[in-house]
């Protein structure tokens, strides 16, 4: 038994090593409030801050969204907790809150104080927590198939085994060491239907790592809590007052358009959301057109274009 763990972490580390030399950072490496956060920033013009989902990284973003929009915005992305190459902010999963604000101060550091800030699945959580608790630092929100109130399926299996004590352990290791190419390109393309991803995507979006010990446990974690964490935001919703575009495919079968972004319109004062008929949970890639529009339509909002 210690000969098999030793080789599972010694083959983990290889992994590692193999998936950082693969997808380096793409931009640069701030310290914010001493955490270390990664960032990359693309043209010029209103600030705008893009924030990506679970399992993900920027990279999400810079696959094509990012350079579109920089013809005309100043674009800046970021890792979030314990994602890509930032890092952990704690042993527990990071809470919207938490990542928020850490996101908050790091665009604040690039010059953004006051962003048009848009977030796609758990990263549109992330968004909502930041025009919660930072009104004063953010121009316009724009939720993209934003988890936003409370639901009532059981947590993925996936979930429920790797933020346990024992997974963390035991599991989370075996999977950085032993999962296979094929299988990270089921996973990925898991997320699509029913559109498939964009050619090129799976090359670039370095899901490897994702795959990393510190990543799989952090991911688990924020997974894991996201749903007390909504509970506990849900009252605060009323109290947005940035101008606010929804965006939500009809056949968004991972984040439900009945019950999240149909509530959210109206939990919202004057937020508009955009149903995208037949499109799933990847709208910033399948209706990349619809996506950008709704930015747009923000800055106009906010007096930004």
């Amino acid at each position: 038994m210690a000969a098999v763990a030793a080789i599972t972490q010694w083959r983990a580390g290889v992994q590692e090593t193999r998936a950082e030399t693969r997808f380096p950072p793409e931009g640069d490496l701030l310290t914010v409030d001493g955490v270390t956060v990664h960032a990359v920033v693309m043209g010029s013009g209103p600030d705008l801050v893009l924030i990506h989902g679970a399992s993900g990284n920027s990279r999400d973003m810079t696959f094509s969204l990012a350079p579109r929009l920089a013809e005309r915005y100043r674009v800046i992305m970021f890792d979030r907790p314990g994602l890509g190459y930032t890092e952990r902010l704690n042993s527990t999963g990071a809470s919207l809150n938490q990542q928020a604000t850490l996101l908050a101060r790091a665009a604040g550091q690039l010059g953004a104080d006051k962003p048009i800030v848009m977030g796609h699945s758990y990263g549109g959580a992330v968004a909502l927590a930041w025009a919660i608790a930072h009104p004063e630092n953010i121009a316009a929100l724009v939720a993209v198939s934003a988890p936003s109130n409370p639901w009532t399926t059981p947590l993925d299996p996936l979930y429920r085994v790797t933020s346990s004590w024992w997974g963390k352990l035991f599991v989370v290791p075996l999977l950085t060491a032993f999962v296979s190419e094929d299988r990270i390109e089921e996973a990925i393309e898991s997320v699509f239907p029913p559109q498939t991803p964009p050619k090129g995507y799976e090359d670039h979006i370095g899901a490897l790592l994702t795959l990393r010990r510190v990543s799989m446990r952090a991911n688990a974690d924020q997974r894991a809590n996201l749903l007390d964490e909504i509970e506990r935001q849900l009252p605060d919703y009323a109290n947005i007052t940035a101008p606010t575009e929804i965006v939500h495919g009809t056949a968004d079968t991972t984040v439900g358009l009945s019950i999240h972004s149909e509530k959210l319109v109206h939990q919202i004062d004057g937020a508009v959301l955009t149903r995208l008929d037949g499109i799933g949970h990847m709208p910033h890639h399948a209706a990349e057109d619809d996506v950008v529009a709704a930015i747009d339509r923000a800055a106009a909002r906010a007096g930004l274009r």
